[in-house]
C-alpha cells in the first residue's frame, strides 16, 4: 500500500510539467527568493554522467532590474546562475561550472562562472536582450571549461581533470547577497 502511494506521489510529481506551449520548462524566481522552482530537474534533469550540454533560453523581461531595485546597489554587478553542474565530486559551492547572468540596462549579460576550491571566476560571454532565443553549450573537457553563447565561447581551468564521475544540474538562482527584487521568469529547453 505505501509503496503505490509513493508511486502515484512521483507520478503526479514528475506528471506536473511546467512546460510551455513551445516546450520551454519556465522557471520563475520569486521575490525575495535565491532558487527557483523545478527541484525535480534536480534529480531527473540532464545526462549528469554527459560532458557536454546544450539548450536554449529566453530570458523574460522580468528579468531586467536596476541597481535601485537592490537593497545594496553595489551588489548590482553579482552574477546569478543560469545553468550548469556541480563537478569535482564536490559540493558546488566548492566546484562547479555554470552559465552565470546579470542585468545591463536593458540587455542581459551571459558569464562563464565556476568555483573552484570556493574561489570565484567568471568572463563574460555576451549580451543578449530579453524574449530572445538563446543557444548556450557547457563543455567540461579534461583541463578546461567551455561555455559558449550562439558560438561566442570561452573558456575556463578545470581544476579537476581526472575526475569522470555524476554531477548533479544546478538550474537558476538570483544571488550574490542579494535576494530577487520582484518575479523574475527563465525559459530553458
Amino acid at each position: 500500500m505505501k509503496a503505490s502511494k509513493v508511486l502515484l506521489i512521483l507520478l503526479v510529481l514528475i506528471g506536473c510539467s511546467k512546460e510551455d506551449e513551445d516546450g520551454y520548462r519556465v522557471y520563475t524566481i520569486d521575490r525575495g527568493s535565491h532558487y527557483s522552482d523545478g527541484p525535480i530537474d534536480k534529480l531527473f534533469g540532464n545526462d549528469n554522467r554527459a560532458d557536454s550540454w546544450e539548450w536554449e533560453v529566453i530570458f523574460e523581461p522580468s528579468c531586467i532590474y536596476s541597481e535601485s531595485d537592490l537593497f545594496n546597489p553595489s551588489n548590482y554587478l553579482d552574477v546569478n546562475k543560469l545553468i550548469g553542474f556541480s563537478d569535482c565530486d564536490r559540493h558546488h559551492s566548492q566546484y562547479s561550472c555554470r552559465v552565470g547572468w546579470r542585468a545591463s540596462g536593458d540587455s542581459i549579460e551571459l558569464l562563464i562562472y565556476k568555483r573552484d576550491d570556493n574561489n570565484i571566476e567568471f568572463k563574460s560571454l555576451k549580451k543578449v536582450y530579453p524574449d530572445q532565443i538563446v543557444n548556450v553549450t557547457l563543455d567540461f573537457k579534461d583541463t578546461i571549461y567551455i561555455s559558449c553563447i550562439d558560438g561566442i565561447c570561452d573558456t575556463l581551468v578545470r581544476p579537476c581533470p581526472d575526475w569522470s564521475g555524476r554531477k548533479y544540474s544546478l538550474f537558476p538562482f538570483f544571488g550574490g547577497q542579494e535576494t530577487a527584487p520582484h518575479k523574475m521568469k527563465i525559459r530553458i529547453k
